[in-house]
């Protein structure tokens, strides 16, 4: 694999380079710097959004007729690498990388003429309605309901772990419309307005203190058929080809990249003591790197199949399970390097609107809410079980 940039891309590298430049705000840098989830919050985020939609780089993974920049692999790892090296915000992922490939794919003309756009401007906010109270892991045996009255579905149950559903004016969901000998029959995929009467959102704290995920609660909530995607009882078939999006579709050894150094520098500050003249902090470092550079390749491969349109399939899964378990890895060893600072926990969220001078130097503050939020990694957007399970199966034969 040629690594080497030629004179196009090293030209695409300072245009990037210049955009970011012009358009990251410090208050986006330090906001993104101080958010310990993977998720920015709305009015960070989605300013982000706004520029590079600007720029005509709102979804670097779309098709070019739908919005999406014309970029080679190359191009598109150069964007990612100096958009995690800049520290810009984490746009709405469930809009762009999520949600929007599947109307792509599976959408009307008409949900596809509503929908993208307002995707690519920003204009909405998604959440996630998959994961139920019985049924996260095992989601083919959701309970949520959609009963057909004339040209609405009528909703009801619950939804749980919900990420940003108290942000999000829309929610795509995954709910039952017919009962069948096997589970996946009888799912479709719904596209419902969170304003929409009989919607109750309840919020969920976690153990980090973050107030970033919520359960749904739906009451006789009437949903148009014509926001149904494709066909009804396919929505197994689309739920699964959108967990590939979101396993697969990043590059996310650029930012553990970035989150290592970041502890690097600290274990060889004296903040810290200089942690890294430890001979166990000083290996684990350099173990962390190698797996970076090992995903970091598998995604570049991954990267180049997704330009020729193909979906990515079962090694999405080895990318969600790597990444998931790299970067608790990382955030693990953050909380070892900073050391009985890791006992001054700031409550208040989110870290970057703090009014008061933190018990901790800014530069540790995160560390402990991002090992905390961390503990989710190996659990949203399927358990690593799960991810192994399906690489057995459709990779191994086994």
């Amino acid at each position: 694999m040629d690594l080497s940039f030629n004179a196009e891309e090293r030209a695409f590298q300072d245009e990037v380079r210049g955009f970011i430049a012009k358009n990251l705000t410090e208050e986006m840098k330090r906001a993104t710097a101080l958010t310990p989830s993977v998720f920015s919050d709305p009015d960070i985020g989605m300013a982000w959004q706004r520029a590079l939609h600007r720029q005509g780089w709102g979804a670097p993974g779309w098709p070019v007729e739908h919005g999406g920049p014309r970029w080679t692999p190359a191009q598109r790892w150069i964007f990612e690498t100096e958009s995690a090296r800049a520290g810009v915000p984490n746009v709405n992922v469930m809009g762009v990388k999520m949600v929007g490939p599947v109307i792509i794919g599976f959408g009307s003309p008409e949900q596809k003429n509503f929908y993208l756009p307002r995707i690519l401007s920003g204009e909405d906010y998604w959440c996630q309605g998959y994961s139920e109270p019985g049924s996260g892991s095992d989601l083919s045996s959701l309970k949520t309901r959609a009963v057909r009255d004339g040209d609405d579905y009528v909703i009801n149950g619950t939804k749980i772990w919900t990420t940003h559903a108290h942000h999000a004016n829309r929610m795509f969901a995954l709910v039952r419309t017919s009962d069948g000998p096997r589970q996946q029959d009888g799912i479709s995929f719904i596209l419902i307005d969170m304003k929409t009467p009989g919607i109750t959102i309840r919020p969920i704290l976690t153990i980090g203190g973050d107030h970033e995920v919520n359960q749904v609660f739906f009451d006789d909530v009437r949903v148009p058929v014509a926001n149904r995607v494709g066909e009804e009882g396919k929505g197994w078939t689309y739920g699964k080809y959108l967990l590939e999006f979101e396993r697969g579709s990043g590059i996310a050894s650029a930012k553990l990249r970035e989150g290592l150094k970041a502890i690097s520098d600290l274990a060889e500050s004296d903040l810290t003591g200089r942690a890294i003249d430890s001979p166990d902090i000083a290996a684990r470092i350099s173990e962390v790197e190698v797996d970076i550079d090992a995903l970091e390749m598998t995604e570049l491969r991954v990267l180049s199949a997704l330009q020729t349109g193909q979906n990515p399939g079962a090694v999405s899964s080895i990318l969600k399970l790597r990444n998931s378990e790299i970067r608790q890895a990382v955030t693990r060893l953050g909380v070892d390097v900073i050391g009985h600072d890791a006992l001054a926990v700031e409550p208040m969220r989110p870290l970057y609107k703090l009014n008061h001078e933190p018990a901790t130097p800014e530069e540790m503050l995160t560390m402990v809410p991002e090992y905390l939020n961390g503990r989710a990694y190996t659990i949203f957007g399927g358990t690593s079980e799960i991810q192994r399970d399906i690489i057995a199966k459709m990779m191994l034969g086994i």
